[in-house]
């Protein structure tokens, strides 16, 4: 059974010394906004994570697979699955593409919760996912810093060579010419909001249910756990999990359930009833210590349900603060 109700969600991503998200473009620097200096995560990062996660956590479950790996090609995901719709890997008639469309979101789950276009090589059509998020944007200007480092050793080539032939090489070059400069580009410390969408109506299309949708919860919290790198130097989920479900006010149960897939409410207005800035006297941010979160639970509309879900494998805490978060209060 797909989820019947709708959700928005929101998180807090801290990066301590790292580069949360290079551009290609510009040497890998940490992207921002060059206007307000603003760092931003990208959402193609934020999904890259989730899909790594749920592959890892979920390796071998029925309905699990993802269809973005690394190194791999998707047409041959896309032609697996017509395939195993029962039609030729490559067959082009209309019910092959659309039953090829179906197959894929029951084996790929971020088929399910991103979509994907499958319309390339063996065709198997567009799927528009019921799970939409962000860019992670910092609260605050982060600093760029582009630092020299020295790794003392080289990894020169030699075609065709033997051990003893980079020994002989290594004989012949000075100890200055056995070094390697080269450059890491990191921030200080940026605290980012990202922020999700969750569409009832488009998950009952790819049959995003209650287990795909733990699972997403489970890899938002867990995904930089999982994803240490030198470059990325501290970065972890730093925030539960705030979220907003749309329930219904309804007393006849078929509106109710409606109202529960349409929403009670504007997603910006939902947004808004978090606000997260640094405290009294901070200048410059160092830590998530240097903020504090005011939500206004007791303004949260009828219709809506607020929750917060800290613990990956735990239960979602409805309708008040977590105890364990001390940088969290009621506004």
């Amino acid at each position: 059974m797909a989820i019947n109700n709708r959700y928005e969600f929101l998180y807090y991503v801290a990066c301590t010394d790292g580069n949360y998200n290079g551009d290609p473009d510009m040497g890998n620097m940490p992207r921002i906004d060059p206007q307000t200096m603003q760092g931003y995560i990208t959402d193609v990062a934020t999904k890259r994570r989730i899909r790594n996660y749920i592959e890892t956590a979920y390796q071998g479950e029925d309905g699990m697979g993802i269809i973005i790996q690394q190194s791999t090609n998707i047409n041959r995901h896309i032609a697996k699955a017509k395939r195993e719709a029962g039609f030729g890997d490559c067959a082009k008639e209309k019910n092959a593409v659309y039953a090829g469309r179906k197959k894929a979101c029951e084996l790929y789950y971020d088929v399910r919760t991103f979509g994907a276009v499958m319309s390339t090589g063996p065709n198997a059509g567009q799927v528009r996912g019921p799970v939409q998020i962000t860019f992670g944007k910092s609260l605050d200007p982060v600093l760029p810093l582009d630092i020299s480092i020295t790794r003392m050793a080289v990894a020169n080539n030699i075609d065709n060579g033997t051990v003893e032939d980079y020994e002989a090489w290594e004989e012949k070059q000075s100890e200055d010419s056995l070094r390697t400069m080269g450059r890491k580009q990191i921030v200080p410390f940026g605290l980012f909001e990202v922020r999700g969408f969750i569409s009832a109506n488009l998950a009952q299309e790819t049959g995003f249910d209650e287990k795909d949708l733990n699972a997403l919860f489970e890899a938002i919290l867990n995904m930089y756990e999982h994803d240490r790198s030198a470059s990325k130097g501290e970065m972890a989920v730093v925030s539960p999990l705030i979220l907003f479900k749309h329930v219904g006010t309804d007393t006849d149960e078929a509106q109710r359930l409606r109202q529960a897939r349409l929403g009670c409410a504007p997603a910006h207005k939902l947004f808004d009833l978090v606000k997260v800035t640094k405290k009294e006297g901070v200048q410059i941010p160092r830590s998530i210590a240097d903020y504090e979160a005011i939500v206004a639970i007791d303004k949260v509309p009828a219709g809506v349900e607020i929750g917060f879900k800290s613990d990956p494998f735990g239960p979602i805490t409805w309708g008040d603060l977590p105890e364990d978060e001390e940088w969290f209060r009621r506004g």
